[in-house]
């Protein structure tokens, strides 16, 4: 676009409309410039104005026309149709989008060169340092999992270092942007933001060296009382009611407000957090925190939920607080938990009281965590029988609230996966260890500063064997799936890999599920130089996501043998149908554990407090208007749904085998 400079009569109009310049020769316009709705403007620097046609209808149906009034600018460039009003200081070093609405604000402003949030680093995990992630627009959990963590790989560290602060530098400017469609109103300092399209600020209190990285997909917004310094929010995601923030990455769709407070954290995809307070804390997808007297600090979460009161130590009064833990995938919290750091804990664990000893529970996932009399007891493999688990697993997927196309991270929702199902190989061989080592009748076994009662210990075999039966199972089942065999050998070509990728051990890398070999490719070509771009390093973790299930079935296929003592390949029609009868039973099983579990939120008990005032049947039926009947529950259904089609998907598969096997 051509744009001109002011006409002597345009220059004369604006004068009569109390308008001001240092000098109006600086001052192009659009051709389709008209004077009419700029008013009490004072211009100074080099200044670009569009044209001001359109009128907005604002909140309670008033209606604005496009223009400027009440204002200063320096340095600023106007798209087409946008209203700036009523700017008590002044607007400076910034490009206006299209159709944005700027009103009642204090300042806005860039000053100096500013990479707006880009390059700042986050002391995550360990407050003192040593575990800097440095942020920018790009960055994804699962690169800021290998940032924090990977420390005893100093050149990687190095070039990932080297590559954010390339990227910070390659998008710094003493220009500021704020996009098309954009809404500020009723708020005060903005310093050295830069804003995406369709973002929407409302009555914040300050501002200062951040993104907001909004798009018309999903829009971000942020509210009333905000305090945020050194940041990048992603798309998709609302900071509100007071929240504070400062040296924080925000990821996709996530929701920080009612004056939850973090310093040097980083949030992730779908997080949420209210009330509370953060600190150096590593959250994952899903992290979760609603309550004001938790306290999530130095660790690392995902997939999480913490219950009120919930607590850690990083500070034993000695060094500092240089003391870090985790929380694997699906872990939870109960109300007044507390962990001292370090420990570890196992993936989709539930942690209940208070633990005061340094626990690594990693290799025993989806246990209990249970504080009796300050000793940690340990129930191991009891939450595979959890109602709550199999309810978690289902909702995930359903509140992805990412509506972004472009996402940064790749989330793996799977709770059976190679990387869980490889702890509960060794988490049953720590257990037949125990049993072997302190003798079958010990009252009470102990593992890493853990307690382990006789009964708990025995069940917990049982849970891993069955949960293994399952996964194992179900990979052959999918791979044999919709196929037609005339001989054994027919069943072993179909069950040979496609690749050799996936052998080994997995890891989550925040989300991400992947073969560590895969890892360890992608590290070496950030330490090599092969890899020097955040999109490159992305694309890496897109490849390893897509490739998920192939990945997977390598891993299945070369734990047949360790696992059913067959080697894959001698298997027959008859090992696949008995295989495929273990796995029907460990379903059912599983299923008819997690039925009667949800059962126990219809007992009488949970009655209580239903049918005030009133006689049984008052509070029977006030309870059945309330909760429903458990039989038409809506969860319960889908797990007598899925013990039918699994049945039937089993014996689908032995009767398709079965000329094999006669």
């Amino acid at each position: 676009m051509n744009y001109r400079v002011l006409t002597q009569a345009e220059i004369e109009t604006l004068q009569a409309q109390q308008c001001r310049a240092e000098d109006w020769a600086t001052i192009k316009v659009h051709p389709d410039f008209s004077t009419d709705h700029i008013h009490n403007v004072r211009f100074s620097g080099n200044i670009t104005l569009g044209f001001f046609a359109e009128s907005f209808t604002r909140i309670g149906g008033i209606n604005m026309h496009s223009g400027i009034r009440n204002a200063a600018l320096h340095n600023v460039e106007v798209g087409n149709n946008c209203l700036i009003e009523n700017i008590n200081n002044y607007i400076a070093n910034y490009t206006i989008g299209e159709n944005s609405i700027i009103e009642n604000c204090d300042l806005i402003v860039v000053d100096g060169k500013s990479s707006f949030g880009n390059g700042v680093e986050v002391s995550v995990l360990n407050e003192t340092g040593g575990r800097e992630v440095v942020i920018t627009d790009k960055l994804s959990a699962h690169t800021a999992y290998i940032m924090a963590l990977y420390r005893h790989r100093p050149q990687l560290t190095k070039c990932l270092r080297d590559i954010a602060i390339s990227y910070s530098e390659e998008h710094s400017s003493e220009m500021g942007t704020i996009g098309a469609n954009v809404e500020i109103s009723n708020s005060g300092i903005i310093k050295n933001i830069r804003i995406g399209d369709y973002c929407r600020i409302d009555g914040v209190n300050h501002l200062t060296n951040g993104s907001l990285n909004s798009c018309k997909e999903a829009p971000i917004y942020i509210g009333h009382g905000v305090i945020c310094n050194d940041f990048i929010v992603s798309s998709g995601s609302t900071i509100d009611s007071g929240a504070t923030l400062s040296r924080c990455f925000v990821g996709q769709a996530c929701t920080l407000g009612h004056n939850y407070s973090a310093s040097d954290s980083l949030f992730f995809s779908n997080c949420q957090g209210e009330n509370g307070e953060a600190c150096a804390i590593f959250a994952g997808p899903y992290t979760v925190t609603h309550h004001k007297s938790t306290l999530l600090i130095a660790g690392m979460f995902s997939f999480m939920n913490a219950g009120s009161g919930s607590n850690q130590s990083n500070h034993m009064y000695k060094l500092g607080p240089i003391h870090q833990g985790t929380l694997e995938r699906g872990a939870k919290t109960t109300s007044n938990s507390y962990i001292l750091w370090p420990s570890r804990v196992g993936a989709f664990s539930l942690v209940m009281g208070r633990h005061v000893s340094n626990s690594d529970t990693t290799n025993l996932p989806f246990s209990y965590l249970i504080e009796q009399n300050n000793t940690t007891h340990l129930v191991p493999g009891v939450n595979l029988r959890s109602v709550g688990t199999i309810r978690d697993v289902q909702k995930w997927p359903k509140r992805d609230r990412r509506t972004d196309p472009n996402r940064l991270d790749l989330i793996n929702y799977n709770h059976l996966s190679p990387y869980t199902v490889q702890k509960m190989l060794k988490g049953k061989a720590i257990l037949k260890g125990l049993q072997q080592a302190s003798g079958e009748l010990s009252d009470i076994y102990s593992f890493h500063s853990t307690k382990i009662k006789n009964s708990s210990l025995r069940k917990g075999i049982k849970f891993y064997d069955v949960a293994i039966h399952k996964f194992m199972g179900n990979s052959i089942i999918n791979r044999l799936e919709n196929l037609q065999f005339t001989s054994d050998e027919d069943i072993r070509k179909r069950l040979r890999p496609d690749t050799e990728i996936g052998v080994g051990e997995w890891a989550d890398i925040s989300g991400l599920i992947a073969p560590k070999s895969e890892i360890e490719h992608l590290i070496n070509a950030i330490e090599s130089g092969k890899t020097t771009q955040l999109s490159e390093i992305n694309r890496a973790w897109e490849q390893m996501h897509a490739n998920y299930y192939t990945y997977e079935w390598t891993w299945v296929y070369n734990k047949i043998e360790e696992f059913y003592g067959i080697a894959p390949e001698n298997l027959t029609a008859k090992d696949i149908t008995k295989i495929v009868e273990q796995w029907r039973d460990a379903v059912v099983w599983l299923d008819k554990m997690i039925y009667e579990d949800a059962r126990k939120e219809f007992s009488l008990a949970s009655r209580t407090g239903f049918g005030a005032d009133g006689s049984r049947q008052e509070k029977d039926s006030d309870f059945e208007q309330v909760r429903g009947d458990f039989e038409s529950n809506t969860f319960v259904c889908t797990v007598l749904k899925h013990i039918e089609a699994k049945s039937a998907l089993g014996q689908e598969l032995i009767d398709r085998l079965a000329h094999l096997t006669n």
